[in-house]
């Protein structure tokens, strides 16, 4: 299995229950598709760089797993229809050098 990272960006007018339903069905994607989550950082509602969708904020999230390769198309599609989704990126870490920092940021966050 590959290591990966995504950021995703919620809508900043959820509410706290909302955005962690949200997370938690991120969460079940993953682990649907054969995914290990291995950690979850909620950053929290921060400014976005640029307007998306009329909104200047967005709630931050961040999930560390592993998964094969492809679970990945099914769970950005996942990502892509949920309308509570405002912005997310999915990055592969391949050489054991970035493996080695996926797990010192995951092992941070945990």
């Amino acid at each position: 299995m590959k290591h990966y990272e995504t950021l995703f960006v919620l809508k900043p007018t959820l509410t706290d229950e909302e955005s962690a339903k949200q997370i938690e069905n991120v969460q079940n994607a993953i682990t649907e598709n054969g995914g290990e989550i291995e950690a979850t950082d909620k950053v929290g509602v921060r400014d976005l760089a640029y307007e998306v969708q009329k909104h200047k904020r967005g709630n931050y999230t961040i999930i560390y797993y592993k998964a094969p390769g492809s679970a990945i198309k099914e769970i950005e599609r996942h990502l892509r229809i949920n309308e509570d989704v405002i912005r997310f990126i999915t990055v592969k870490y391949e050489t054991k050098k970035e493996q080695a920092i996926w797990q010192k940021q995951a092992d941070k966050v945990k």
